[in-house]
């Protein structure tokens, strides 16, 4: 699966099998820059030798483009081309046809504009030696300790690029030649003497090149074919030439500082399905980026280049996975779940696929790495059923002068160390609890009269004074009708125990339980209505600020939420305009939710700046009790320089809508409150403008029981640009909650901030 997205005349920027890089907006961005990059170049050569300012140099450029026919871009690669740029290298004029020198050049550039040495090598392979042949580049620089290390590559593995990761100050040959004498070295059939290169194939074809920069060599490119070809001298000048434009890439940072491609050739080296997914904290979604050959035959098939969301490829699962995907990133640890549903997408035959031993491993601040298999491991389920078994225990007694042997579950199950002796059957009797003698007793007269097995359940008294629940299944040993020991199971059944006291505790007070419940489910109801009123008043504010607020509670009334949202008038004149939202349901989160908003509101009267309001709210979340978590926007608006600051603890993206165009804008990817203590929230601001509308809403408003929040929160623009005329506030906010843009039935809070 291969997706470009490249405006036209742009240079093609890379492509790798699955998914890669960014989203296709991405993708449409990094080609736009390359091709601006690429006309500044010609811009400045221009302004140089004609001594004129920058401004009128670019209207050169439009001019010679009008008047040659040609593109900005291809006029722009044939100035760069024929001249070189203060401090570079001389490129001289390529003999190559004047299509392919401006490919180069626009390759080139691209790959100028990459952020590492790695995406670089990728868009010079794709974009200018594959369609030479080659399958392959390798380029290295100097380190400090005299050695070369490999800075960037593509068209190879992560082990073979592993191996060939330095290159010793004593190089072999041809390195060595290469290096010394900095002449490129043609191999047409690989080294003559059969010297060790980097190559899937002895006998390939290799083009060792010395990279120079002001007549010092900085570096070596090493470039690969599939097999032996002939390497003419059109094609030697055409890579000497590339070469010679690409040594600027040397310069960006190191491959391992941009660890998707090794990634993803990991991935597709692995033999059952796996995913790199990448979160945007920016809309709370995660995407697909990349999914291996055995991915797509599990998934049905290939994801659109243009729907890369999660719950695209796991319309089944992907809640369940978003979960595991948060865990393993703030937790830093691999999360597993046993079995997770996922159908495959309705435009394929292939049925229900389920997605067995699931691991999610976090692989950096962003990205995560997805592992599944479609049938059962056996190794894996194997690990699981021993993993059942940690609470059970074997044991073997001699009656006839033997030992008495534990297998290592049973120590720890009767509180003891490793070293300690096991305990036979028959002196249990000082371990256990004075109230089940008899039991014990009933026990060793089946084993020892009846010569028959029994169980029991034997409450153990452990050294540090716990007592466990520990079940005992045992068999006697015999020879003819003399009892010569015994063997069994110990089991331990605490967890059991303790369920079936509390089930019978829940039983027996459930009368007195359901009418506490209906209480507490009352006074979170009142407590919610006083707060956050349903249908507040319309309210006119400092600076001709225009505000409309609408609280929607839970569709199911024992969901009262912990949803919030606050607008007030401050004393220097700015307003603070806030929504938030606590995880759960019910008094707790209600409360919660309480004292938050009354802290921020004390906190606001400070006069100090979101990001350190939010700070402060951080420090009030973590010293709540139940560990509570929220999300929150602290927004304030200075009439006076007509400007909007806020600072985002994991919420959604406010919406801006201006001139009939509504826009998400994007937030610093700080946390939610209550995570991690002593956290220091970043701010953004925006200009309000005359007519501009801000919105401000909690998540019941957009999502949905089988969608993300990508969708969702694309759905909502598309209902704000529709609603976009009404003349009111109040109308637009009331239009939103009637068009149920999500459908969790969850409680909504939505505030829209008009500027007269």
């Amino acid at each position: 699966m291969t997706f470009h997205a490249v405006p036209e005349g742009a240079p093609a920027i890379g492509a790798d099998s699955g998914f890669t890089g960014r989203a296709g907006d991405d993708e449409r961005l990094s080609a736009d820059h390359a091709c601006r990059h690429l006309i500044d170049l010609a811009t400045g050569i221009l302004a140089a030798q004609l001594g004129v300012s920058t401004v009128d140099a670019a209207a050169q450029v439009d001019n010679l483009a009008r008047t040659t026919g040609l593109s900005p871009v291809d006029l722009a690669a044939d100035v760069v081309n024929s001249v070189a740029a203060p401090g570079d290298p001389l490129v001289a004029p390529s003999p190559v046809q004047p299509l392919q020198a401006r490919h180069q050049r626009r390759t080139v550039t691209a790959a100028e504009v990459t952020d590492s040495v790695g995406d670089a090598a990728r868009t010079l392979l794709d974009g200018a030696l594959r369609p030479l042949g080659a399958d392959s580049l390798w380029l290295w620089r100097p380190a400090d300790s005299g050695c070369l290390c490999l800075a960037g590559h593509a068209g190879i593995g992560a082990a073979e690029a592993t191996a060939w990761q330095w290159i010793p100050p004593a190089a072999p040959e041809p390195f060595r030649v290469v290096l010394d004498d900095g002449v490129p070295l043609w191999l047409e059939s690989g080294p003559a003497d059969g010297r060790l290169m980097p190559g899937a194939r002895a006998d390939a074809a290799r083009a060792l090149l010395p990279l120079r920069r002001q007549g010092e060599t900085v570096g070596l490119a090493l470039v690969g074919w599939p097999g032996p070809a002939p390497l003419d001298a059109s094609l030697r000048r055409a890579v000497t030439d590339l070469m010679d434009m690409a040594v600027t890439v040397l310069d960006r940072p190191d491959t391992a500082q941009a660890s998707v491609p090794v990634l993803v050739d990991v991935l597709d080296a692995l033999a059952h399905p796996a995913a790199l997914l990448r979160t945007s904290d920016a809309i709370g979604t995660v995407l697909v980026e990349h999914v291996n050959e055995e991915a797509v035959a599990a998934l049905g098939g290939v994801l659109p280049a243009d729907d890369r969301d999660l719950s695209r490829a796991f319309p089944q699962a992907h809640e369940a996975l978003s979960r595991l995907v948060r865990r393993s990133r703030h937790n830093r640890h691999p999360q597993r779940a046993a079995r997770l549903p996922v159908t495959a997408r309705p435009e394929h035959d292939a049925g229900p696929a389920p997605l067995l031993d699931v691991r999610v491993l976090p692989a950096g601040d962003e990205r995560s790495v997805l592992l599944w298999n479609t049938v059962a491991d056996p190794g894996l389920a194997i690990g699981r059923a021993v993993s059942g078994l940690q609470s059970v225990a074997t044991f073997q007694d001699s009656l006839t002068g033997g030992e008495t042997v534990w297998s290592e579950q049973a120590y720890a199950m009767f509180g003891r160390e490793r070293g300690d002796a096991p305990v036979p059957l028959l002196a249990l009797r000082g371990l256990i609890h004075p109230g089940d003698d008899g039991v014990l007793t009933e026990l060793l007269r089946s084993l020892m009269e009846a010569r028959r097995g029994a169980q029991s359940v034997l409450r153990i008294v452990c050294p540090d004074g716990s007592v466990r629940h520990v079940r005992v299944v045992a068999e006697p040993l015999l020879e003819g009708e003399t009892v010569t020991g015994f063997v069994g199971v110990y089991q331990d059944e605490s967890a059991i125990h303790r369920t079936e006291l509390a089930l019978s505790a829940t039983f027996e007070h459930l009368t007195a339980v359901r009418d506490q419940a209906e209480l507490r489910h009352r006074l979170a109801l009142q407590l919610q209505q006083a707060i956050v009123p349903e249908v507040p008043g319309f309210q006119d504010l400092p600076g001709g600020l225009v505000v409309a607020a609408r609280y929607r509670p839970a569709a199911e009334e024992y969901q009262v939420g912990g949803d919030w949202y606050d607008v007030l008038p401050l004393p220097d004149g700015k307003v603070l305009v806030a929504v938030g939202d606590i995880a759960g349901h019910g008094i707790d989160s209600v409360t919660g939710m309480v004292a938050l908003r009354n802290a921020q509101r004390a906190l606001a009267f400070t006069g100090r700046p979101p990001g350190r309001l939010m700070g402060w709210l951080n420090e009030v979340t973590l010293r709540t009790s139940a560990a509570t978590t929220a999300t929150a926007v602290c927004a304030m608006y200075d009439p006076d320089a007509g400007e909007l600051v806020w600072s985002s603890a994991g919420h959604l993206p406010l919406l801006l809508l201006r001139d009939g165009r509504a826009e998400l804008l994007e937030a610093p990817r700080d946390i939610l409150l209550g995570a991690v203590p002593s956290f220091r929230y970043e701010e953004s601001r925006i200009a309000l403008r005359p007519g501009d509308t801000l919105l401000l809403y909690t998540d019941g408003l957009v999502e949905r029981r089988r969608d993300g929040l990508g969708p969702g929160l694309r759905r909502l623009v598309a209902a704000v640009e529709d609603l976009a005329g009404t003349e009111r506030l109040e109308s637009l906010v009331d239009g939103l909650l009637r068009s149920a843009v999500g459908d969790t039935d969850d409680d909504t809070c939505v505030v829209a901030i008009g500027v007269r």
